[in-house]
């Protein structure tokens, strides 16, 4: 604000450029009466029971499907021999447990894509959710080009980042 006064004796006209600090000042005080007053109110609590449990938690280990490939496209389920007529069947009974188990392809180097696709395709006609591959290694793969795939899966094989069950 601006304050001059009405004596024009000296003709000099200027304003008063300062601050007034007294309205500051007062509202400052409301506020620190206010939360002094309103502190103690909030650290006020209220007790209440609240109901405990303790559950376990129930652990189910997934069941996994090894399935292998060798070069000349014969079948592998579980280590035992399958035709690749029978692996619709076996996808659908598995399909349809709860939960489902996961299906983990091990493939030979030199294994035809047109076989793998074939597997896949059946897997998924069959209603399989869960399907992954296990790979080696980058360094291990040319050290063990001719290796059996249970040799593969002894290597440290793994599926999407987890060990593989030999």
């Amino acid at each position: 604000m601006a304050f001059g006064s009405f004596d024009n004796g000296n003709g000099a006209n200027h304003t008063v450029s300062e601050i007034n600090m007294v309205p500051l000042i007062d509202v400052m005080l409301v506020l620190l009466v206010i939360f002094i007053i309103t502190a103690p109110l909030l650290s006020h609590s209220i007790k209440i029971n609240i109901p405990q449990a303790s559950a376990q938690p129930v652990e189910q280990e997934p069941k996994i499907i090894d399935l292998a490939v060798d070069a000349q496209g014969q079948l592998f389920w579980n280590e035992q021999a399958i035709g690749i007529d029978q692996l619709k069947e076996k996808f659908a009974a598995e399909a349809a447990l709860d939960p489902q188990p996961d299906l983990r392809i091990r493939a030979d180097l030199n294994t035809r894509y047109e076989v793998l696709a074939q597997v896949m395709s059946s897997a998924r006609g069959a209603g399989m959710k869960r399907l992954g591959f296990i790979t080696k290694p980058g360094a291990d793969a040319h050290a063990e080009e001719g290796a059996a795939p249970e040799a593969a899966a002894a290597s440290g094989a793994t599926a999407a980042g987890a060990p593989a069950t030999p």
